[in-house]
């Protein structure tokens, strides 16, 4: 667009001023929290998915976690296939900055792990109090431990539908997903954190063959 700025990758950004920008088109970069989130849903019902307009350089950490636990990929240049074995292996898991794994993966990524095989690990170094979730799924069967930022998460063989509350939107979005795995029916409150981060979250995963509604 004809701006003067220097610095990228640095701990400084200079900007110098221009009198005009110009007209540019621009394609915006494709959600890697959205993709991460239904590679996931995929992972933990133990199903095949196929995610569109997707970019795996952004989620490697991702995908790599996702294959430790045993899923098979197969990644073309804007398109991601996977799929999951009938249930997942335990993993042991460190959020980092980009381009470590993603601290908004991590309560949709431990939410897949609550029904794994032997037990997991989750270590939260970017932000505090980010396990409020693990309550909501404890109440769904879970077994999860939380000790300052580290959570230990034993696989239980299956989750049960409850009535549980987002308390944020990656965590919203992991209880939506707890609820897809689970059995019986699960009603999550406060969904207005899912819906700020998530474009047609119900159409999308109607789509997909899940049976939900909002109301």
């Amino acid at each position: 667009m004809g701006a003067k700025i220097k610095g990228a990758g640095t701990d400084i950004i200079e900007i110098e001023g221009v009198k005009k920008l110009k007209d540019v088109s621009y394609n915006i970069m494709p959600d890697r929290i959205e993709t991460g989130t239904f590679l996931c849903m995929a992972a933990m019902t133990g199903g095949n998915i196929i995610v569109k307009g997707s970019n795996s350089n952004h989620i490697t950490p991702v995908i790599h976690k996702l294959e430790e636990t045993g899923c098979k990929f197969n990644i073309q240049k804007n398109e991601i296939e996977m799929q999951a074995p009938k249930r997942l292996k335990a993993v042991d898991i460190k959020t980092m900055p980009y381009p470590g794994f993603p601290t908004d993966m991590q309560s949709i990524f431990a939410t897949a792990l609550t029904t794994a095989k032997a037990s997991s690990m989750i270590v939260e170094n970017l932000f505090e109090n980010r396990y409020k979730y693990t309550q909501e799924l404890i109440r769904m069967g879970a077994k999860i431990t939380v000790e300052g930022k580290t959570a230990v998460i034993k696989g239980v063989r299956k989750l049960y539908g409850a009535n549980v509350k987002a308390t944020d939107l990656r965590g919203g979005a992991a209880l939506v997903m707890a609820g897809m795995a689970a059995k019986g029916n699960t009603k999550i409150e406060n969904i207005e954190y899912i819906l700020r981060g998530y474009d047609q979250f119900d159409q999308k995963l109607k789509a997909l063959g899940v049976d939900i509604e909002m109301v």
